[in-house]
């Protein structure tokens, strides 16, 4: 049992505000927080966390009471109504804890679903196999079924099962290129580095997740110097990528800010721009333009977390039935992708 905070909000909205979890009104929500749109409000968890009780961000009350109980439990669906004939702009609620537990779970594991289909770290360098998006489809569609009475907007719209994949794509599949295209025989090379990039600017798809993903170096070659860039594909990266959903490089060499845009090439995206200076660090960020919104450096660590997360969710899948009960018990794609790790 948990106590939750009720608590009135800006704007006439109201917070289910259990200890620690994230909310949809947080400044700059990352990339472990999984967010549910449920009729008069949203629900959200953070992926790491072991806790099961959702926040809530409610617009319409007396519509949210058709789920509150069944999430938080009666006593908490009985304050939260009785908080809003009172003045008090906080009650705390002691022992809460869902009364409909197979709906609370199945909630948060169509939650996740969504988050996987987004934020699952897919990379054939950290050997990560990518979640087949046909089974994950199918996950969120059999679960969207399940929390029928709760899900509204567009996350009560099961989705279209796609056309049949035969197979994952295995690590053989993919020349890693980062770093390993040659320079001409007159260059010389000044600096190389490797690092990640951040997750928010990028569609999922494109690039892979590892933080040894991207490469760099500056070259000098007949007078001029050059930052050429290469981050790996993802091991789902479509053949054929609409030029406005390419991903960029950002070149930072010293406080001058220059731009490159990637093509595909073996296995990874590739691109070069002329910088002015040769001696200054260099710093490069992958992104699409126009995607996400920047909020600030990203952490590596939480990055990196979010990758041991997966492992450890695909270890716990080898050999898993179908029917596992529970918010956390695997996703049908997790346990596919668990079977073909081997050959990844």
């Amino acid at each position: 049992m948990s106590e939750v905070m009720i608590r009135r909000l800006a704007d006439g909205l109201t917070g289910i505000l259990p200890p620690g979890a994230p909310t949809v009104l947080d400044a700059a929500a990352d990339v472990d927080v999984m967010v549910l749109e449920v009729a008069g409000g949203h629900l959200s968890w953070n992926v790491l966390a072991p806790q099961q009780l959702p926040s809530a961000v409610i617009d319409d009350a007396e519509l949210a009471q058709q789920w509150v109980w069944a999430l938080y439990g009666e006593a908490l669906a009985l304050a939260l109504d009785a908080s809003a004939r009172t003045p008090e702009r906080e009650t705390p609620v002691h022992g809460a804890e869902p009364g409909q537990p197979a709906l609370a779970a199945s909630a948060r594991r169509l939650a996740y679903a969504h988050w996987a289909s987004r934020w699952w770290p897919a990379s054939t360098i950290d050997a990560i196999p990518p979640l087949d998006p046909e089974v994950l489809d199918r996950d969120i569609a059999a679960l969207t079924e399940e929390c029928e009475f709760l899900v509204d907007g567009a996350d009560a719209v099961a989705p279209a099962v796609r056309a049949p994949i035969d197979a994952l794509p295995r690590a053989a599949d993919y020349a890693l290129a980062a770093g390993a295209e040659g320079d001409g025989p007159g260059a010389l090379v000044l600096a190389r580095g490797r690092g990640g990039w951040d997750w928010r600017y990028c569609p999922p798809g494109l690039v892979d997740a590892s933080e040894r993903a991207v490469s760099w170096r500056v070259v000098r070659e007949d007078g001029a110097t050059t930052v050429a860039v290469s981050a790996a594909a993802a091991p789902e990266a479509p053949a054929d990528v609409a030029a406005y959903l390419r991903p960029w490089a950002r070149i930072d060499s010293g406080g001058t800010l220059v731009e490159a845009a990637l093509t595909p090439s073996g296995g990874a995206w590739v691109g070069a721009a002329a910088v002015s200076s040769a001696g200054a660090p260099v710093h490069v960020d992958i992104h699409v333009p126009g995607f996400g919104i920047r909020t600030g450096d990203a952490s590596v660590d939480l990055r990196s977390r979010i990758r041991d997360f997966a492992a450890a969710r695909l270890r716990r899948a080898v050999g898993v039935s179908a029917d596992g009960q529970g918010s956390d018990a695997p996703l049908l794609a997790e346990i596919a992708a668990a079977a073909e790790d081997s050959d990844f």
